[in-house]
């Protein structure tokens, strides 16, 4: 497969991961502003066991390209890269969420202090990227067996521990999967190749996931509330691990057969920019599902749910096109070269586009 076909389909599996994200939290606000449950309550409960592992997985997949560099330059690309855009949207949000919208100037001074230590909101994920970042890095230094990284890792995420530090829980839970990329990366990307030269084999083994998936999911006790999901089986440790690996691999291999299809060039679209979605959505979901609601023009809960999600992912598109066109706060989704390390900046082009592939 070329190096094009082979980003494509990358991009299309990030694309799926960034949708059924703004989708849970889209689903979540529409069940709680009505009370109710609906149609996507149950399509992210299906994907509940690999909606996030996948995320990581794929952040993974091109770390060995970069792992062996000196610390500085990895630093630069795997660890600043993400904080500075941590950094930029945590004040972003808060003064715009707390500062501004509940008038809390004081509240939003506190939550400034505690987000260098506690992730704030859905900005989790890049803080602990670049945790794990450093994590494989460090194993990568100390010449740690990769079987025995990744089985420490599966353990750790199984355990499902509760220290108190969201920070520190997430990243037990989910390193394993974004070591799983690194080391697993020659196998996914032959199975995607394989999956690609048979697409009718391949759709087969992905119906028999799915039917596996879905029973595990939905059977021995799940529970679908306005706001949560509970699952029946799968909320067993080893079946969820085993779920959320095998999970976020099939999104790998659909992704390869959907990649192939001019229709879904808006998929790889959505995962070439996933990261300015990301950083940015819940200020448009979190808006237009107050003025909806406020204004009593939509009270059905799956309706609520797509039509804000829909929001959530085309404002921010909208909002990095406008400014590239104006040529005016392209640092709030590139990285300017005053924000990387001095030994990486000679190597570096004046901006780094934070949905590009860090190498």
């Amino acid at each position: 497969m070329t190096d094009s076909k082979r980003l494509n389909w990358v991009d299309a599996a990030k694309g799926i991961s960034i949708l059924l994200v703004v989708m849970l939290y889209a689903t979540n606000g529409a069940g709680e502003a009505t009370g109710d449950i609906g149609l996507m309550h149950y399509i992210i409960g299906f994907a509940t066991p690999f909606r996030m592992p996948e995320f990581f997985l794929i952040s993974g997949l091109f770390l060995a390209h970069v792992i062996a560099r000196p610390w500085a330059r990895f630093a630069d690309r795997r660890v600043v890269h993400y904080l500075y855009f941590y950094a930029l949207w945590a004040v972003i949000h808060i003064v715009l969420k707390v500062g501004l919208a509940s008038a809390d100037p004081v509240t939003a001074g506190q939550y400034l202090l505690w987000a260098i230590v506690q992730p704030y909101g859905v900005l989790w994920f890049i803080y602990v990227l670049a945790m794990v970042s450093v994590a494989a890095k460090l194993l990568f230094e100390l010449r740690v067996p990769k079987w025995l990284g990744f089985t420490a890792a599966a353990l750790l995420s199984m355990a499902q521990i509760k220290t108190g530090s969201y920070a520190i829980d997430q990243f037990a839970a989910y390193f394993v999967f974004f070591y799983s990329g690194y080391i697993f990366a020659p196998m996914i990307f032959k199975l995607v190749d394989q999956a690609i030269a048979a697409p009718t084999t391949a759709t087969a083994a992905l119906v028999a996931w799915g039917l596996l998936n879905g029973t595990l999911v939905f059977t021995g006790g799940f529970l679908a509330e306005p706001t949560h999901f509970t699952m029946g089986i799968a909320e067993f440790a080893p079946i969820r691990f085993a779920l959320a690996l095998s999970g976020s691999v099939a999104l790998c291999v659909l992704a390869g057969l959907l990649a192939q299809f001019k229709w879904n060039n808006w998929l790889s679209f959505i995962g070439k920019n996933s990261l300015v979605i990301y950083v940015a959505f819940v200020l448009p979901l979190g808006f237009s599902r107050l003025a909806l609601v406020k204004l009593d023009l939509i009270t059905d809960t799956t309706a609520l749910s797509m039509v804000t999600m829909l929001i959530a992912i085309v404002v921010p598109l909208v909002g990095h096109w406008v400014i590239k066109r104006i040529g005016f706060g392209g640092f709030i989704f590139e990285r300017p070269n005053w924000a990387t390390l001095p030994e990486s900046r000679k190597k570096t082009d004046q901006t780094i586009k934070y949905g590009a592939p860090a190498e």
